[in-house]
């Protein structure tokens, strides 16, 4: 495989739900890929199997066709360095150990948990960050091979230096450098045969060919050992790219444990999948341009991995909601009523036109979960105090309001064919006739078919989507009200 060619991977734990983070470095590794007209690959890492959830590998599926983040190799597609589950490919990690073993550069540990337990206890007492002291690196293989004959458990871990530095080179943080001496000599076969995360990384990075690996910048530390590891193997490190942690505020990160949405929490929320996929771009990243609405295939064309960010990236719920709304305005009206119509269902139980519903609220739509509360009076007029009736702009107050709605009440019954062109004529004759301002007159009509001070459409919309019948008895209960 040619190492020219760009190769990144998005490797999920089925842990049951898309995290942002997740779904940021998915969106990164995608466009780094796509951007050079390179692959993309699923893999799917369920080593840790006490944290597998049931159904949460279709979450990720569906995830990825959701955003249009194609994968060009994975489990349900295949591809020439499969299989893309890391349960599927136990025994190739167990042999890449036991290389490292027959070169020195990992060894059998037979401790048992309660010599682990002492360490630790040990480390406490002095206030020294835990490790492990190497006991059984110095074991003779005629003891190794005894211990494997008796099958004593067994797990392998990685041969570090304790003198030295080793470097470390990353493209958006720089050259980190650590002591040896604070290296841990990491488990790479856990007990039960199964890899440890780290190790499972390292081996299937290079079998897959990967050249770059995006992932968080809490990973910066263990980047040595991984270096470590490729060094023991004589294999090429790829190119690391850490991206800084998503925070909900200054101090505190963002997380699902502390209730922050995930990405179905945001589409739940009524939120577009392409308005958070654009927004999670621009979490850590900076085109270098002040363009801000990016379709997929602009993302591609503009991403450069080398501009981002090193500082935290806040997740900001009101710019969310205002690119959410760009998103919903450039939505084709039909489109956009297909998504609106269970939305209306849910408060309006009416025969009404709900198309014309639709024209209202279409460009007023930040996120789709504000629908209900938008346009439930069309149903059911709401309870509501006169006091809205006064509007200072308008010149209007409860006893000119009254005076307004007892002037229309008659020109209104009048009107034997009712729709919106009928209404406004019959009413802006009215206006004319009295010689009152426009607003004197539309806002009492329209708080009297609405009950609200904000609506979406004025008193001739509401009045023709309501019909003639429920506008005349809206317009009576106000009469009464002011009186």
């Amino acid at each position: 495989m040619s190492s020219t060619r760009v190769r990144t991977r998005f490797a999920p734990s089925p842990t049951g739900y898309m995290h942002i983070g997740n779904l940021r470095t998915a969106l990164y590794a995608y466009l780094i890929a796509k951007h050079e007209d390179g692959d993309f690959i699923l893999r799917i890492e369920d080593t840790d199997q006490e944290r597998y959830v049931e159904g949460a590998v279709d979450v990720i599926y569906n995830t990825m066709k959701m955003t249009g983040l194609k994968h060009d190799e994975g489990p349900d597609i295949g591809g020439d360095v499969g299989p893309y589950v890391q349960s599927e490919r136990k025994d190739i990690y167990l042999k890449y150990a036991q290389m490292l073993v027959e070169k020195g550069e990992a060894y059998y540990c037979f401790c048992s948990k309660e010599r682990l337990d002492m360490i630790r206890a040990n480390a406490e007492a002095l206030k020294r960050p835990y490790k492990y002291d190497k006991h059984c690196a110095n074991l003779s293989k005629e003891e190794i091979e005894e211990n494997l004959k008796k099958g004593l458990p067994y797990v392998i871990r990685q041969n570090n230096p304790t003198t030295g530095k080793t470097r470390f080179d990353d493209v958006i943080y720089g050259v980190i450098e650590v002591e040896n001496s604070e290296l841990e000599d990491m488990i790479l076969i856990k007990s039960d045969g199964l890899p440890t995360y780290n190790f499972a990384n390292v081996v299937d990075d290079h079998l897959m060919g990967i050249t770059h690996v995006v992932r968080g910048s809490e990973y910066l530390s263990s980047a040595p050992k991984y270096n470590r590891l490729y060094e023991a193997f004589g294999w090429e490190v790829p190119i690391y790219v850490h991206c800084p942690p998503i925070m909900k505020d200054a101090h505190h990160k963002l997380s699902k444990r502390n209730g922050d949405a995930s990405f179905e929490d945001l589409l739940d929320k009524g939120y577009l999948k392409d308005a958070v996929l654009n927004y999670i771009a621009l979490l850590g990243w900076n085109p270098g341009t002040t363009q801000e609405i990016f379709s997929l295939q602009e993302l591609i064309r503009a991403f450069d991995y080398k501009k981002i960010n090193t500082s935290p990236a806040i997740f900001d719920d009101v710019k969310l909601k205002w690119m959410n709304g760009e998103y919903i305005r450039m939505l084709p009206i039909e489109e956009f009523h297909e998504l609106a119509v269970p939305y209306y269902k849910q408060v309006i139980k009416k025969d009404l036109d709900l198309k014309k519903i639709s024209e209202l609220v279409h460009t007023r739509t930040e996120v789709l979960s504000e629908i209900p509360d938008m346009v439930d009076f069309f149903d059911t007029l709401p309870e509501y105090s006169i006091d809205i009736y006064t509007h200072k702009k308008m010149k209007t107050n409860a006893e000119n309001s009254l005076e307004a709605l007892e002037k229309a009440l008659p020109v209104l019954e009048a009107i034997d064919n009712w729709n919106f062109d009928s209404v406004h004529d019959a009413v802006m004759a009215l206006i004319s006739e009295l010689g009152v301002k426009n607003g004197q007159m539309l806002w009492p009509l329209r708080t009297a078919l609405s009950g609200k001070a904000f609506t979406p459409g004025g008193a001739f919309e509401i009045a023709d989507i309501i019909g003639k019948e429920e506008s005349i008895r809206r317009i009576k209960t106000g009469i009464e009200m002011l009186k």
